[in-house]
């Protein structure tokens, strides 16, 4: 007979999510998950696998937390005005008091190989490309924009988004405020 879990998954996933946030994928280790999560080696073995797969399932609850901005712009009937709200949404979303994390998909493209990790590679191009489905989306709202311009304004934003992430580590608030800006005067 299984033995019950001494343990809620979702806070320990939760926990985990922190970790890799802050300290990124590589240098997380399961010696340090194990702290974080406060369950020994054995229980994360037995319900993850491995660190892979801990990370994969804080991916999904990283996309659960960021779907309130996500579901806003997908809400949106304001086109382009709802995408730059997006962008500061996502502003406060990344920053944890003075805990600048910037985004937790972005920090781990940044330090992963895709051959040496090719699941969370997946996993990661499709959580980037479902933010662009919704630049999309509401980039459409406007009719008179063609596919092809639609198609290029939307890599432009993922482009910008992606650089955000990263300024957000580093710039203040007026900073990042004055990159949406400036982003959103070509479009």
């Amino acid at each position: 007979m299984a033995r019950k879990k001494q343990y809620n998954e979702e806070e320990v996933i939760k926990k985990a999510m922190g970790l890799f946030w802050r300290n990124g994928y590589e240098s997380t280790t399961v010696r340090m998950l194990e702290k974080e999560m406060g369950i020994n080696q054995f229980s994360i073995y037995s319900s993850f696998k491995n660190k892979q797969g801990v990370f994969l399932e804080s991916v999904k609850y990283y996309k659960k937390q960021i779907n309130t901005i996500k579901d806003k712009l997908k809400a949106s009937n304001n086109g382009i005005v709802g995408i730059k709200q997006y962008f500061y949404d996502f502003i406060e979303f990344s920053s944890e008091g003075k805990l600048r994390k910037g985004c937790l998909v972005t920090n781990t493209v940044n330090e992963v190989k895709e051959e040496e990790e090719p699941e969370v590679i997946i996993e990661l191009k499709k959580f980037a490309n479902e933010i662009r489905d919704l630049f999309v989306s509401n980039l459409k709202q406007d009719d008179k924009k063609s596919n092809t311009l639609v198609q290029q304004q939307a890599d432009y934003l993922m482009n910008a988004i992606l650089g955000l992430s990263i300024a957000s580590k580093v710039f203040t608030k007026e900073q990042l405020n004055n990159i949406i800006e400036v982003t959103f005067t070509n479009l």
